[in-house]
């Protein structure tokens, strides 16, 4: 058995974001991101085989689409999924309290598949 807290041990501020994994096998993979005022190269973009759900514990953060023209802007609860493929950076992220994020990278969606969104209060 493993066991932590999202919020303790969080490592030292550094040039680079801090990612942990916390669970991997076949099928996801979960890690805690941790930023300090860290933001993507403007002209780079993260584009992941993989879906990725995030949710935003502490802090601050701005995300861009490459198909929008305004950031995201998450705040401690907000959470985002992002399919495969969609070409996005992050913008921003607050220095302190530290942004703390959950990401969740899943296998896409088989075709003909559809996303069960009930559980997104519409």
């Amino acid at each position: 058995m493993r066991r932590g807290n999202l919020y303790q041990d969080l490592p030292p501020a550094g040039e680079d974001e801090s990612f942990e994994p916390l669970l991997n096998c076949e099928a996801f993979r979960l890690e805690r991101i941790v930023s300090t005022g860290h933001s993507s190269p403007s002209d780079e973009w993260f584009d992941q085989t993989q879906d990725e759900w995030v949710v935003l514990l502490q802090g601050e953060a701005q995300l861009l689409l490459e198909s929008e023209f305004d950031p995201i802007i998450l705040r401690p609860g907000d959470w985002i999924h992002i399919p495969a493929h969609q070409r996005h950076r992050v913008v921003k992220t607050q220095k302190e309290p530290r942004t703390v994020w959950l990401a969740l990278h899943h296998e896409p969606h088989l075709d003909g598949l559809k996303l069960d969104t009930r559980a997104q209060g519409h």
